[in-house]
């Protein structure tokens, strides 16, 4: 008896390690994310993907999520593998589902970076956005304890760290997703965080985008060593998904200026749009508020 309760605790425990590791995806030795999440709910980050690279000086965290307790959540994901010190967090681009968890690591004592214009994108409507959460469908439990943490440190084109054993490079060549949206890149892995440069699978948010800038950061990946992306949102990637992006914003900037020059319906516009968009299975409702937001004259 006593030893079937023993194995019994020891299928408990493997299982409990198993669950902790359940939704971080081992990439490298020392790389692991978050990546194809199918719960694309408010409260669960809108599915966004975040990661962590492990240097022998300590981890640089990728993204933090949209709240406290999901960033919490990572947190305790993140200790399940390492206890070594989280010495750096990167905003690969400061939307909340990215950012907003920004306060948990830096109350590890974690040194917050982005780009310049992105720095300055949170700093301006942060606590805005976090006063109306409701807007975004997301509940005041949802954010308790979640306080806004500007990046403190900032650059404009590319900032390279040594990580201990680990070259990490961050790097922004245009405005696209965002003004300041940035890539964080391994060379020696050949492996790509892209943040929500790119989408995979999933409909992308374009309402700040800059379309021209987006296609030329694109392309600017296209053209370096990658073997795996980490996309912002859906399952990891390659280029083929880079070169499937640029097609999908092309062809809904073009049909999207074709259909609203003859009506104002955002949501018969989007209806047209994904009769003629490549299918992807999450986030279907993005069609109609990227219509809203870029293509119909405000009123």
């Amino acid at each position: 008896m006593k030893r079937v309760i023993a194995w019994s605790a020891l299928t408990l425990t493997l299982l409990l390690v198993q669950t902790a590791f359940a939704e971080l995806t081992r990439l490298a030795d020392n790389v692991y994310a978050y990546v194809g999440s199918q719960d694309a709910s408010p409260a669960h980050s809108f599915a966004a993907n975040a990661g962590i690279v492990i240097g022998q000086d300590g981890v640089l965290v990728i993204d933090t999520l949209i709240s406290a307790k999901e960033g919490e959540r990572f947190l305790a994901d993140i200790r399940a593998v390492t206890t070594k010190p989280i010495r750096y967090v990167v905003n690969t681009h400061t939307h909340l589902d990215h950012a907003f968890g920004n306060c948990v690591f830096a109350k590890l004592g974690a040194t917050v970076i982005s780009h310049e214009a992105d720095q300055a994108m949170l700093a301006a409507n942060g606590a805005n956005i976090l006063k109306n959460i409701g807007a975004y469908g997301l509940k005041p439990e949802d954010m308790v304890g979640t306080e806004i943490v500007v990046p403190t440190l900032a650059f404009s084109q590319q900032l390279s760290i040594n990580l201990g054993g680990e070259d990490v490079r961050l790097i922004r060549t245009a405005p696209s997703h965002t003004a300041g949206s940035l890539a964080v890149y391994l060379p020696a892995k050949k492996l790509l965080f892209s943040g929500d440069i790119l989408f995979t699978d999933f409909h992308p948010f374009l309402a700040d985008g800059d379309l021209k800038g987006w296609a030329k950061t694109l392309d600017d990946l296209l053209a370096m060593d990658i073997e795996r992306i980490v996309p912002g949102h859906g399952p990891l990637s390659t280029k083929k998904d880079l070169q499937e992006m640029e097609s999908y914003l092309v062809l809904f900037d073009t049909k999207a200026r074709e259909l609203a020059a003859t009506s104002q319906d955002a949501e018969a516009i989007a209806a047209k749009l994904l009769e003629i968009l490549p299918k992807r299975s999450l986030a279907t409702w993005m069609v109609a508020y990227n219509v809203k937001s870029r293509y119909l004259e405000k009123k």
